[in-house]
């Protein structure tokens, strides 16, 4: 019988708010070693905060964070500065520093957290380069880059210290069809490849389809789904048809409510982005 994989990434009843306003209400999920977990939901449903929170940029209202068996709420500095080595990100934009060659962007985690000679580093950039189809491109600069090849030196630089956990914030906005689905390609392979846990946020349900092992759906702050692509695509509720459908959904307002808006006296706090 093959052993459960182990919780890498554990949620339990997160709040949080940005000043008075409650963003994310009572959310709780976990990601296993070795899947690919879509975040996914409509806009404003919390799902990009929920990112930040997972990858310790944030610091929760109420509940615990767990990352590789760390509650993170119980960190020291040096603690929590050796856990984020073993984390990885690639941005939405890229984030590559203008004034750098790709291959400097690479290296650049190594020149940080890493005590190694610049031969060594530039051998790891050069390698990571390769993994990403890039090879021979690191004396160019990011501006000379089409927008898929600095997704993928972005990702070469998210991946260099061969991190345990990788975060993917939209790693195919902007880009077109065929550039997206060899971006997504790119997941899988690194997944496999680097034995790594991947966690994207995206609305591109192409992707969410493809690469997806499980899928977790948010709603206005709140947990909505979480299962399999199969599951989701089965699944009865209105709202997750609507998104998988592509359907807006009609508001209906409240009278009371629009009138406590327009004179600023609504409760503040139980408002969800």
């Amino acid at each position: 019988m093959t052993d459960e994989p182990n919780t890498v990434i554990e949620v339990e009843n997160l709040v949080t708010h940005y000043g008075s306003r409650k963003i994310l209400d009572d959310v709780s999920m976990s990601v296993k070693e070795g899947e690919i977990m879509i975040i996914m939901g409509g806009s404003g449903s919390g799902k990009s905060t929920l990112l930040r929170y997972m990858m310790a940029l944030e610091q929760q209202t109420s509940g615990t964070i767990k990352l590789l068996g760390n509650d993170i709420a119980k960190l020291n500095q040096q603690e929590m500065f050796n856990l984020r080595k073993k984390l990885g990100v690639a941005f939405q934009g890229g984030a590559l520093f203008s004034s750098m060659t790709v291959g400097e962007n690479i290296m650049l985690p190594l020149y940080e957290h890493a005590k190694l000679d610049m031969m060594t580093m530039e051998i790891m950039a050069r390698m990571k380069l390769e993994v990403v189809d890039l090879a021979g491109f690191e004396d160019l600069m990011p501006s000379e880059l089409s927008g898929g090849m600095i997704k993928r030196a972005a990702f070469a630089r998210a991946v260099v210290m061969d991190p345990k956990i990788l975060f993917c914030d939209e790693p195919s906005a902007g880009l077109d069809p065929v550039v997206s689905s060899a971006i997504d390609d790119l997941i899988l392979k690194l997944r496999d490849a680097m034995n790594m846990t991947v966690v994207v946020v995206t609305h591109e349900l192409e992707s969410v389809f493809k690469i997806a092992d499980r899928v977790t759906v948010l709603d206005r702050g709140h947990i909505l789904f979480i299962g399999t692509v199969a599951e989701l695509r089965n699944h009865k509720s209105e709202r997750i048809q609507n998104l998988l459908n592509r359907r807006p959904e009609e508001n209906t307002v409240d009278p009371d409510e629009y009138l406590r808006r327009l004179t600023g006296d609504e409760i503040r706090g139980d408002a969800i982005l």
